[in-house]
Formats: structure tokens, sequence, C-alpha cells
């Protein structure tokens, strides 16, 4: 089964990182949630929806979830986003104008690495701040927007308190590290 409402956010994925998982054609449900052990409370990850990206490209689903949130591996950033934060990185992925939400996304496995100041880098480059951040928690969209002006647009040293990640830019967030 394939889910052609995410199908653009399967290519935000792709951008973030590629990796034997999304070449594979045999993962499983069971594979998948062994991968993702840890990377949000156990109770989002076992009712989640449950998404892998196919050699094409494109999102399937592997298991409808039953709570609001889907998971992913795509690549080397594995996390779950709420329905807000679904909607928030499918407009990022579109270059469109994010929805008027609020989205939450899980991060506790860290990420391998983003640019703090261009949404649409793939590579680290000498002007585009880029960052690896370990466990984070992220808030996205407009409901997030009253927020950012209390926090620095630079990344803290180490990446150890909370910062907005892409700032000046309509995909502008919070990253909230966790230890």
């Amino acid at each position: 089964m394939t889910c052609p409402k995410l199908y653009a956010t399967a290519g935000a994925f792709a951008l973030l990182a590629s990796s034997a998982l999304g070449q594979t054609t045999e993962v499983t449900v069971e594979s998948l949630m062994d991968r993702l052990d840890g990377v949000a409370p156990a109770a989002v990850l076992a009712n989640s929806t449950l998404l892998n990206p196919s050699e094409s490209g494109e999102m399937q689903v592997l298991r409808e979830g039953t709570n609001g949130w889907t998971c992913m591996y795509p690549g080397t950033n594995p996390m779950c986003a709420d329905g807000g934060a679904m909607s928030f990185l499918q407009a990022w992925m579109m270059n469109e104008d994010p929805p008027d939400t609020l989205g939450f996304v899980y991060m506790l496995l860290g990420d391998e690495g983003a640019s703090n100041t261009d949404p649409y880098a793939e590579s680290e480059a000498a002007d585009n701040n880029w960052v690896v951040t370990g466990p984070h928690v992220m808030l996205l969209g407009s409901g997030a927007k009253p927020l950012l002006d209390s926090y620095p647009t630079e990344v803290p040293e180490d990446a150890g308190q909370p910062w907005v990640m892409w700032p000046g830019t309509p995909y502008a967030h919070l990253m909230m590290p966790i230890d």
C-alpha cells in the first residue's frame, strides 16, 4: 500500500540522507520497529503509522497507526511526527507556505546533520552552518512562531540548548535538545 499524500514528504526525507533501509525492499514492520526503537516514547511508536521509502522514493505505509503519529527511518534521520508536523514537512518539501498548524517531532536518536540556515542544503558547506544534533524534539509551524523570538538563531555551543533552526525562512522552527 502507498500513501500518495505523503509522496512529497518522501522526497524531503530522501534529501536528509539515504541509507540501506531506504534501498531495501525487504523491510518489515518488525525490522523497522527495531530500527526505530528509542526514537520516540514507546507508546507513540507502538501505535504510529510506519512509513518506509521504497526504491523509487515513494513512501510505503507498512502499518496504519491509530494515534495520529507517523514514524519513519528515511536514511539517517529517524523520526516520529504528529499530523501538524507532517503537514509542515510536506509544505517544506514542496517549497510551499507552511500550513497554519503546530507540529511536534521526536528525534530522540539524533540526526546526522543539517544546515541551520538553508532548509534545502544537502551537505555541509562553508556558508551553511552545518550542525549535528543529538537527541532532540522540534516544534514546527505557525503555532510555534510566538516562541521563536525567545531563543537564539545561532546554534549554541555543542547544540546543547534550544535554538531556532532555519531562521528568517518560512520553515523556522524550534530545536530542543534532550539530555
